[in-house]
């Protein structure tokens, strides 16, 4: 066995096949299906799983999708444990309102630059050392909140904290590696879905652990700080478990093949020169800002809303919050989900289409909110502004994937970077001084997504077509291989480093819509086409 441990398709560490599933899977069926590779789930050429067996724990499919999500939402946890505890912590350090918007910004703040590093990081040394690293890294910044005694503090360690929320782009890009275009929609939607539910669990746990803590006799100022002592030791439970357990690639680690020669070791500038010389980056970058962007300013605001706005106890505005972000766990695999279900039928015109409509109700349903003055149609409409939001990220990352396939990394991570930005963004605008009220503030918020949704109609793609357009006419252009094969030149080409844009390119002729079935497909690699 330790002959053939990480040659490509024997990827199997004692994985005999015959692990445990349950009822629960969705399979690709029209992408070929490579019957000479030996894991535990069918794949594609590219060893990508064709099917998602969600309570399966096969090696390395299953695996890295339990490490990613759940890694992920241990950093959601940590991040926003302080926001449904605010009440507590304001008088304890005699915050102002200004101090508590600075705290909310700075949350999401560090993640900007920290999800642009993740995305190189993946790309250039593997999402498992990536997301191992910075899970174990930004554990010490979770204990400092047990020792904060200034505003400045406060707002200083929710900054360092928030970089863990990077481990969102390693997150995405290990299941775009895994996982097959067909049903990459639904697996990056639940990946995410389930770790952004942490942001809705910590508004649910926290109180509760407080709570604990305080009936054993602690203080009230005392009780918050040592409460933090449990997602900090999650950082670092989670951080040995991906290392040891995680693997970037389905043939193994990326270090590994690279020294075999199995896999090419890209060059960072031309990876980051393909990524940001790619107009449809920047439009997903906007788009991103008000889908996820949102969602972390309701993390930060809403159960401070509810305890403000209709004098619920703190508890009874933890429990409504939660249900914002534990939303998640349907919503945004849902928009993933409707995301591959429209592309089967309608191609890429239709995931364009499903991500509009699902971010455009979002906004309208955040308006609702920000004018609903009763505590049942404030409840309604926060939950169908949830769905609406969440469920847009879900179908935002059903596209990424196909924008490039040698800069994925640097993409997920300006992506992500970009929904961060936005909520920073909005927090400044609308909710860090006495200009506007929450509720008006919300409101406004709800406008800006609608507003900022419009340029998914710019989004072409010449071999799919747009919102409004069809693909283009030209024969070379149409073709997948030759969007795909123009980010290699062609001294890389000679070398035959572009023959996993070559797979990925047929892989992905699913984005036709219907018609796959009746499309040419190329039976031998293709010539060099000019750059």
């Amino acid at each position: 066995m330790a002959d053939i441990q990480g040659s490509p398709g024997s990827s199997m560490h004692g994985v005999t096949g015959r692990e445990q599933t349950f009822a629960f899977s969705v399979a690709s069926q029209a992408i070929p299906t490579d019957t000479t590779a030996k894991f535990a789930l069918p794949v594609d050429s590219e060893h990508k799983a064709k099917v998602f067996k969600i309570f399966s724990f096969a090696n390395p499919h299953m695996r890295t999708f339990h490490l990613s999500w759940i890694s992920f939402f241990t950093c959601f946890v940590s991040t926003f444990a302080a926001a449904p505890l605010v009440p507590v912590i304001r008088d304890n350090l005699n915050l102002r309102k200004r101090d508590i918007g600075n705290a909310g910004i700075a949350s999401v703040s560090g993640s900007i630059f920290s999800r642009l590093v993740m995305g190189a990081v993946c790309d250039l040394l593997g999402p498992r050392y990536g997301c191992a690293f910075l899970m174990m890294l930004s554990a010490p910044t979770v204990f400092c909140m047990c020792f904060v005694s200034s505003a400045g503090g406060y707002v200083a360690v929710r900054f360092m904290i928030g970089f863990s929320l990077a481990t969102f782009v390693s997150c995405q890009y290990w299941m775009s590696t895994m996982f097959n275009s067909e049903i990459i929609g639904l697996v990056n939607g639940t990946a995410a879905g389930w770790g952004n539910m942490g942001g809705g669990a910590t508004q649910l746990f926290m109180p509760v652990i407080f709570e604990i803590i305080r009936r054993a006799g602690v203080t009230p100022f005392t009780a918050w700080r040592v409460a933090f002592f449990i997602p900090g030791w999650l950082h670092v439970i989670m951080g040995m478990l991906v290392l040891s357990l995680g693997q970037d690639l389905p043939d193994g680690n990326l270090g590994a093949l690279q020294k075999k020669g199995d896999v090419h070791k890209d060059k960072f500038s031309k990876v980051l020169w393909h990524a940001i010389t790619n107009y449809r980056t920047w439009i997903f970058v906007l788009l991103y800002g008000f889908s996820l962007g949102v969602e972390l300013t309701a993390d930060n605001v809403i159960a401070e809303y509810f305890y403000d706005r209709f004098n619920l106890k703190l508890h009874a505005a933890g429990t409504i919050a939660a249900t914002f972000g534990m939303a998640n766990i349907v919503a945004r695999p849902m928009g993933g989900l409707m995301s591959d279900l429209a592309a089967r039928r309608f191609g890429m015109r239709g995931r364009l289409w499903n991500l509009w409509i699902l971010q455009t109700l979002g906004g309208v349903f955040c308006i609702c909110l920000g004018r609903a003055n009763s505590l049942p149609a404030s409840i309604s409409s926060m939950i169908l502004f949830s769905i609406g939001a969440q469920a847009a990220c879900g179908a935002t990352f059903a596209i990424i994937p196909f924008i490039s396939r040698r800069s994925l990394g640097v993409i997920s991570g300006l992506t992500g970077a970009g929904g961060n930005f936005g909520s920073g963004l909005t927090q400044f605008l609308f909710f860090t001084s006495s200009r506007y009220s929450t509720v008006t503030g919300i409101s406004w918020m709800g406008i800006m997504i609608v507003a900022c949704t419009l340029p998914v109609v710019l989004v072409h793609f010449p071999q799919w077509g747009s919102m409004l357009l069809p693909p283009s006419k030209d024969a070379v252009r149409s073709c997948e291989e030759h969007y795909y094969g123009s980010e290699w030149n062609e001294a890389e080409k000679l070398k035959g480093l572009h023959q996993g844009s070559l797979k990925f390119a047929e892989n992905s002729k699913s984005e036709r819509g219907r018609h796959v079935v009746s499309a040419p497909t190329s039976s031998a690699t293709p010539p060099p086409v000019s750059v």
